[in-house]
């Protein structure tokens, strides 16, 4: 992959992890002013419970989505960025446009995702 296409999926990715952090960060803070509030109504209650545990899934997601990114700029960096961790194949332009963090190309996704790839990690 030529350098200008690097550079701009580099400052893409890097404004990918700046928006998730400030979000991951929002999301904790919400999480704990939900904590604070003493409330005695069971129904109120029972929104705060659900709201902290869709706020905490959400966050997980973010999360995942943050190393992810961080694993994709290490391998800019590495010179790996756009080959396919798995069988060494370059990865579609389309699908790295779609989701510049991928690691794998679409076929090797597939079989990650129906638990037939052997992941060394």
């Amino acid at each position: 992959m030529d350098k200008k296409k690097l550079k701009i999926f580099h400052d893409r990715l890097m404004a990918e992890r700046a928006a998730l952090v400030g979000v991951v960060g929002r999301t904790e803070d919400y999480g704990r002013e939900a904590d604070i509030e003493a409330t005695q109504d069971p129904a109120d209650k029972a929104s705060n419970s659900y709201t902290k545990e869709l706020l905490f899934s959400q966050s997980t997601n973010d999360r995942q989505i943050l190393v992810q990114i961080e694993e994709a700029l290490q391998r800019i960096e590495d010179e790996e960025f756009g080959v396919c961790g798995n069988c060494g194949n370059e990865i579609g332009p389309k699908r790295l446009e779609a989701l510049p963090w991928v690691r794998f190309c679409i076929t090797c996704q597939d079989l990650s995702e129906r638990g037939l790839l052997n992941e060394e990690e």
